[in-house]
């Protein structure tokens, strides 16, 4: 147990910033192992949810801090706590796969990845995000290549899928209530009895789904379908969780809480994880991913890895009502490659970096409504 968690949730209620303090300290509970602990933390959990669901608008009760204050100081003097190694977990080699049709091909690919690391897929859509991802989970048989699945000694089509979890952009359609659903979910990882409880009620809270408990499908929205789904999968424990899309039918602030949050996870003592990715939103992917590649047509163009060898300018994209030709004035003729593609203008340079490039601008009073360098972003590739 990193206790330095404490500190970091401890700084998060100070100023105000509960949500967040909320989940973090469901995640250091969890940690401990302590069932009680957990289930304290439950309820301190509900009531936030509660008072923050209420159309009343109602101040947090006056003991929220000091109920909160207590449960860390518990979970820090919880002994036995332990840390997470970093392992290996899968690594494809040269894999292809080309459909009999032959109108789309996934060319050789080599990528790996280990445990409480995020592998980032971004592309354009009908690129190969999906193919790579379901050979990836073992659901598509390769042409050419090897994945190897470390930490298993028969990797067997069964056995691939009690160790890697895969949650399509198209959640299947399930019956009954959510939490029913949740129950059976935990029921099939061998959890049982108060354990399942316990835990179904956990992530109920974590994944703010308490509220929606008794509701069936029909009655919530696919960006609450899809929170679902990763709860059911998160109480199965997989080693490897593969998820294409996850961002596409959620708002944009649930969009990086949710990605967060599943970084937060996977670096927990409670179930580390490895997870793979795939999305359109460049910049909320690569905000959190250790590695992202980029795949275009079937290649992989570009992985976050191979950078310093790969990436010999700086690119740098922003937004001016300044013309074209003011800004090439500005640089001078031949010193830089300005590009404009209708909203944003991108310069790249070798010679200059981001910050001498925003910093003449600036001294030129140039008018800046956005700016962001890319030169590592996979944006510079579409």
């Amino acid at each position: 147990m990193n206790t330095s968690v404490a500190g970091e949730i401890s700084d998060y209620l100070k100023h105000g910033d509960y949500s967040v303090a909320v989940r973090r300290t469901l995640d250091y509970c969890l940690d401990t192992g302590d069932d009680t602990l957990i289930e304290t933390a439950i309820s301190w959990s509900r009531e936030y949810h509660e008072n923050e669901n209420s159309k009343s608008e109602k101040p947090l009760p006056d003991n929220f801090i000091g109920k909160a204050e207590s449960i860390l100081q518990q979970a820090k003097t919880i002994t036995g706590t332990a840390s997470v190694s970093n392992y290996p977990l899968i690594s494809a080699e040269k894999i292809s796969k080309t459909y009999s049709g032959g109108n789309f091909s996934l060319k050789p690919i080599d990528l790996s990845i280990g445990t409480g690391n995020v592998l980032g897929v971004v592309g354009e859509n009908g690129n190969g995000k999906t193919t790579l991802l379901r050979c990836l989970a073992g659901q598509l048989a390769l042409d050419n290549g090897e994945i190897k699945y470390h930490l298993l000694q028969q990797p067997d089509a069964y056995a691939i899928k009690n160790h890697i979890a895969f949650i399509p952009q198209r959640i299947p359609k399930w019956y009954g209530l959510l939490k029913d659903n949740l129950h059976f979910s935990a029921s099939i990882a061998g959890v049982y009895g108060a354990k399942n409880n316990l835990m179904v009620n956990f992530m109920l809270e974590r994944l703010n789904l308490s509220s929606y408990a008794h509701l069936t499908w029909n009655q919530i929205s696919s960006g609450y379908r899809t929170r679902f789904e990763i709860a059911r999968i998160l109480l199965q424990k997989p080693r490897l969780l593969i998820l294409d899309e996850p961002l596409a039918n959620l708002d944009i602030n649930a969009q990086q809480t949710i990605l967060t949050d599943l970084i937060f996870m996977a670096k927990g003592t409670h179930n580390p994880m490895g997870i793979i990715l795939s999305s359109q939103q460049l910049h909320e992917v690569e905000k959190v991913a250790d590695t992202v590649i980029f795949i275009k047509q079937g290649n992989c163009l570009y992985s976050s890895n191979d950078k310093a060898e790969k990436i010999t300018s700086n690119a740098i994209e922003f937004e001016t009502a300044t013309s074209r030709e003011s800004i090439v004035e500005l640089f001078g003729e031949g010193t830089i490659e300005l590009q404009f593609n209708g909203g944003f203008y991108t310069i790249i340079s070798s010679a200059l970096s981001a910050q001498e490039i925003i910093g003449r601008m600036i001294t030129a009073n140039i008018p800046v409504t956005y700016f962001r360098d890319i030169t590592y972003s996979t944006k510079r590739f579409f």
